[in-house]
């Protein structure tokens, strides 16, 4: 009787604890929790069901059936991409806007300097400067070419505008006689013998290079560095990473747990493993933003254009003054050089040199400072810059990290016990994997191949090394011819440039000549390209 008692006090036991774990396992919360985020699912259970059709979750009794499933991996790669994209969002606003204000800004500059001469040289020379205003209009548009990215030779460019100066101004000053194109040919051979325009041509040729090679260059690398971020951000997603994110974000779903989020270091991994290609652009990054901050001291100090181009009416002004000065002495030895030029009538001789140049240039008064569509100074536009540039630093490496922030997607500083780990609530134990590539080897939440870097990540990688090459050479007032910034990355100069940049760099493994082939064979079809291609497969 009693052994009778006892069983049935055990039956009773487990019926209880039956229907209590019965109670536990209902998926009513799971179908409110899809509904709150917009799924529109079929069926989903009442109750736990077995789960042998899951792949992707475990497959034990679970809410969830194989149309659920395979929309939360729909709805994984979604979130995912979207996270980045809002993640980066500030990144890429920032080049966006800040190109456009520095493009804005030296256009501006360029346009009210050319406007402010003109005004300034037709008030003070009047008809003479009118009749030979193209040789000013020739300087402006030539610097106007390089800066948007025209192949210029800025020294030989500036030494053709002070010759063109050159001829018009001894015509001018010689209206006595009939100067023929011979001639002024004869005369320019003199030219830095004579020296006409003082010393004013070789500072300021010093000046207009170096400060235009900075400011073409700082704009470019923020063009570089707006394309690379916006590229980079469009994440193309493994089945590997989709899966791994459909465990974090979607299993607890299945298991009966909707509210339940992931542990920050079982994201960590997540993150590191999807975002594995990403973190290898890091280090060429870092570099790029370095050089870029370095081109910036620049413009705020002796390459800042503003600071050249604001008085260069004044600068040209005092070459003509100096020629003018010393007309007779310039008009002697070129006579000694070149030869007594014919006489000319009695009407172009009766002209005298006063009648010509009758004035000099005053400085420019505050008032006349030019304003500029960016509405500031460019120092104010370099610091200001400067700062957004060092917050960008580490950004890619960074970015697991960020996007593993407490309520955006982990439980944050709940207890360890209380968070998803991929299987249950429970602790995380696996530790975090390392940033890059080759650190994913041993990823424990996703399969991630080493040996296969992305070919488009890898292509980003060699436009910021071009463009830190750039960088580096302007920052010592040196300049490399580049394409304008809208070719850079579709036309194949870039990618000759890309190869060029390799064999001057350490070897690396971005640089590998596979990849360098690879690349080549991939987006070069012209004839030099298959010489290229053969020169390296011989190499």
């Amino acid at each position: 009787m009693l052994r009778l008692e006892t069983i049935l006090c055990t039956f009773s036991v487990l019926s209880v604890a039956a229907r209590a774990d019965f109670k536990a396992r209902n998926c009513s919360e799971v179908r409110e929790a899809c509904v709150a985020k917009g799924f529109s699912f079929s069926h989903v259970p009442h109750q736990e069901i077995p789960g042998e059709h899951l792949r992707v979750c475990p497959q034990g009794n679970t809410c969830c059936t194989q149309e659920m499933e395979d929309k939360f991996g729909q709805q994984s790669k979604q979130d995912f991409e979207n996270l980045v994209d809002e993640m980066s969002h500030v990144l890429r606003s920032t080049f966006v806007s800040r190109h456009q204000r520095f493009d804005e800004f030296f256009l501006e500059l360029l346009e009210n300097t050319e406007r402010s001469l003109n005004e300034m040289f037709v008030r003070t020379y009047g008809k003479p400067y009118m009749q030979n205003s193209e040789v000013f209009e020739n300087l402006f548009a030539e610097l106007k070419r390089y800066y948007t990215g025209g192949n210029v030779n800025l020294e030989e460019m500036l030494n053709d505008f002070w010759s063109r100066l050159l001829e018009r101004m001894f015509t001018l000053l010689n209206s006595q006689y009939v100067i023929t194109e011979d001639y002024l040919e004869c005369i320019s051979k003199y030219t830095d013998q004579l020296k006409p325009f003082g010393d004013v041509p070789r500072k300021l040729k010093a000046q207009v290079t170096r400060a235009f090679i900075a400011a073409r260059t700082f704009v470019q690398g923020l063009s570089v560095g707006r394309e690379v971020a916006q590229r980079v951000s469009k994440v193309s997603n493994t089945p590997a990473c989709i899966r791994a994110l459909t465990k974090m974000l979607y299993c607890p779903f299945c298991q009966g747990l909707p509210a339940a989020k992931p542990c920050k270091n079982y994201c960590l991994n997540v993150m590191k493993g999807c975002l594995a290609n990403q973190a290898d652009l890091d280090p060429e990054w870092n570099q790029y933003i370095d050089a870029m901050l370095l081109v910036a001291q620049r413009l705020e100090g002796p390459f800042n254009i503003e600071s050249v181009m604001e008085p260069i009416d004044v600068k040209i002004s005092e070459a003509i003054m100096n020629m003018q000065d010393n007309s007779a002495q310039v008009s002697y030895r070129v006579f000694q050089g070149c030869g007594q030029p014919k006489p000319a009538g009695i009407t172009r001789s009766a002209r005298g040199v006063s009648d010509v140049y009758n004035a000099r240039f005053r400085p420019y008064s505050p008032e006349e400072r030019p304003t500029t569509a960016a509405g500031t100074s460019l120092d104010r536009l370099v610091i200001d810059i400067k700062e957004k540039l060092k917050l960008s630093k580490k950004f890619w490496s960074d970015l697991p990290e960020a996007m593993c922030v407490e309520d955006r997607v982990t439980a944050g500083n709940a207890s360890d016990e209380d968070c998803w780990n991929g299987h249950t609530k429970g602790r995380y134990f696996p530790e975090v994997q390392k940033d890059g590539l080759t650190n994913q080897v041993n990823n424990p939440e996703v399969q991630v191949d080493i040996t296969r870097p992305d070919t488009f990540i890898r292509q980003q990688i060699m436009a910021l090394r071009v463009m830190t090459n750039k960088l580096k050479n302007a920052y010592n007032g040196n300049d490399i011819y580049f394409q304008d910034s809208s070719k850079i990355f579709n036309n194949t100069p870039m990618y000759t440039n890309v190869i060029f940049a390799c064999f001057l760099a350490p070897p690396s493994p971005p640089c590998s000549v596979r990849f360098m082939l690879q690349l080549l064979v991939t987006h070069l079809d012209n004839l030099s390209s298959l010489k290229c291609c053969r020169t390296l497969r011989q190499r």
